[in-house]
């Protein structure tokens, strides 16, 4: 958990007891990573936070702001421990997430994600909800223009995302471009449809969306997707053509364009395959295990898509 100069105290202190005290499968250690700087309000909430928590907190204050990325990167390299769950400092974790995303990692998976709710004023005010595509064949399909992770769901070994290189420094694009990498490197990846953070969206959330800053990120992001290989010369075209059109576009349009098209991507695939939530962790843990799940087609091994040699996979 990464907390910088811009976070609120109230948010933080909510964050962290959802993904501590009230856990039904606690964490063994918390890294608590100061980012630069911050208020002497928010220095007296984080040193309130390490002495009552009832887990060890090992504290990482970095001098300087280094930006989300390195951040991280540093948490990582703090922890102890293979199995790291993120969690964003003015979101809330629903009691039961480790409980069911940890076993997954046990069971031999790298990266597992899961479904959201956003919220506004409190857990209550839901206003929208983010259904990331479960069938990892569909992940890895659907990485090549979206990121298939929601980043604050995530938990992953820590030796994948370290084998990978790490977060490294791609302002507000580095989530997605540790996924991409983890994905061509083999890693076993799936997500839990249901949802098990509740996301907080104020009134900047999709201005954050857009703009120069994350247009120059984009742009950058495909080159490093198309120089590695991961995407064909016609996908680049077509990626920085929609995604960089998106974060052109006002906010009034990227905001139902996103909750109407993006956000329910894994909710369609995931009912055109005819599965429940109950069936889809049993699969997750048996492909997250190396046995082929059965999904009404027959077993179908675990291959990312990048991978696969159809010459149709150009034009997708």
């Amino acid at each position: 958990m990464t907390v910088y100069g811009g976070d609120r105290e109230d948010y933080v202190r909510e964050a962290f007891r959802s993904a501590v005290v009230d856990q039904a499968l606690r964490p063994d250690q918390v890294v608590l990573v100061q980012d630069g700087p911050v208020s002497p309000e928010l220095a007296a909430c984080l040193r309130h936070l390490v002495a009552a928590s009832p887990v060890e907190v090992t504290f990482l204050p970095l001098p300087h702001n280094r930006g989300l990325g390195p951040a991280l990167d540093a948490g990582l390299q703090a922890s102890r421990h293979d199995i790291v769950a993120r969690m964003d400092a003015d979101d809330v974790a629903m009691p039961h997430r480790f409980q069911l995303q940890v076993p997954l990692v046990q069971a031999g998976a790298d990266l597992v994600g899961a479904g959201l709710l956003e919220f506004g004023t409190d857990t209550g005010d839901i206003v929208g909800r983010r259904t990331p595509p479960s069938d990892p064949l569909d992940i890895a399909r659907y990485s090549r223009l979206h990121d298939p992770f929601n980043h604050p769901t995530v938990v992953y070994r820590r030796s994948a995302v370290l084998a990978a290189g790490g977060y490294g420094d791609l302002p507000l694009m580095e989530d997605y471009w540790l996924f991409v990498r983890m994905i061509a490197a083999g890693a076993q990846v799936v997500n839990v449809a249901e949802p098990l953070v509740y996301y907080r969206v104020g009134d900047g959330a999709y201005e954050r969306r857009g703009g120069r800053a994350l247009l120059r990120s984009e742009l950058r992001l495909q080159r490093e997707m198309r120089r590695g290989g991961f995407i064909s010369r016609t996908q680049y075209w077509r990626n920085v053509m929609l995604r960089g059109g998106y974060r052109l576009v006002p906010t009034p349009i990227r905001r139902p364009v996103y909750r109407m098209i993006v956000a329910p991507y894994g909710a369609r695939r995931n009912r055109s395959r005819g599965m429940d939530v109950a069936t889809q962790v049993r699969e997750q843990v048996q492909e997250a295990a190396g046995a082929p799940a059965m999904n009404g087609r027959g077993a179908v091994p675990y291959v990312p898509r990048h991978a696969r040699r159809d010459p149709a996979d150009d034009i997708l």
